[in-house]
């Protein structure tokens, strides 16, 4: 499995690189399918592999077709496999597309574990919160966390996914009653405050395009600098961790 390092001043964390944002949509398909197709050319391939094949070309169906209509057809068309083979793995579409939740959110929940360990206050937290959930969006596993319409899961799974949710909201949450406390981050309501912020990230994996003019990282610095200026305790200036020097964006507006 690939690692992506993404740096911020206060955080190094690490994600998991399903899809490289570097080349346009239709290169990505194309060597996305050829590479996964692979992991089933081969009998010596380990069946993690295999299963971690079919999850990637099922997401990157949903996002191009939508879940309601992918069919396991499609999938194992994608991967030049029949339909029976993929019983293997998965044992219906469903869980494929609760396993789509499961890796967007566990990508969040990793990069929050780091950012709780290794930032300053509270707002740095945020701040790098927010740097690195804007990085997730633009991949397939994140993007699925929120395109995907969870009306087509069942009781029980939609259950279990609004428990990853929830729990990625209160850490965030804490972050910004963390900052109130510590005097980085002026007084406000947390959860409206991160209702606010998730809002506006989420909503990048419905626009975002990686042939566009900004790259990921570019948007994720600038959604980054732009949600928590209004967040920011007026009075003494706040002195960051990467040794009091001023962030990289604020160094451009002097």
């Amino acid at each position: 499995m690939g690692l992506a390092f993404f740096t911020y001043p206060w955080v190094r964390y690490q994600v998991r690189a399903r899809v490289s944002t570097a080349k346009p949509p239709s290169v990505m398909k194309d060597a996305a399918s050829t590479s996964h197709w692979k992991a089933f050319a081969s009998r010596r391939r380990d069946p993690a592999t295999k299963r971690e094949a079919v999850l990637q070309t099922a997401a990157q169906l949903f996002l191009e077709k939508s879940y309601g209509r992918t069919s396991l057809n499609d999938v194992a068309e994608r991967l030049n496999i029949t339909k029976p083979a993929l019983y293997h793995y998965f044992r219906n579409k469903e869980e494929i597309l609760l396993e789509c939740y499961r890796e967007g959110t566990g990508l969040i929940a990793e990069i929050l574990n780091d950012i709780a360990t290794h930032c300053g206050t509270g707002l740095e937290k945020v701040e790098a919160f927010i740097y690195a959930y804007a990085n997730v969006m633009t991949i397939n596993f994140g993007r699925c966390v929120m395109r995907l319409d969870e009306g087509d899961l069942s009781s029980d799974a939609l259950a279990e996914v609004r428990s990853y949710k929830r729990k990625i909201d209160r850490r965030l949450r804490s972050f910004i009653t963390e900052g109130i406390a510590d005097g980085s981050i002026t007084p406000c309501d947390p959860k409206i405050a991160a209702f606010s912020i998730a809002g506006a990230v989420n909503w990048i994996c419905q626009w975002y395009e990686p042939e566009g003019a900004l790259s990921a990282e570019e948007i994720a610095s600038q959604f980054a600098r732009t949600l928590t200026q209004g967040l920011v305790a007026r009075g003494e200036p706040r002195t960051p961790r990467n040794g009091g020097r001023a962030l990289p964006h604020q160094e451009k507006s002097k």
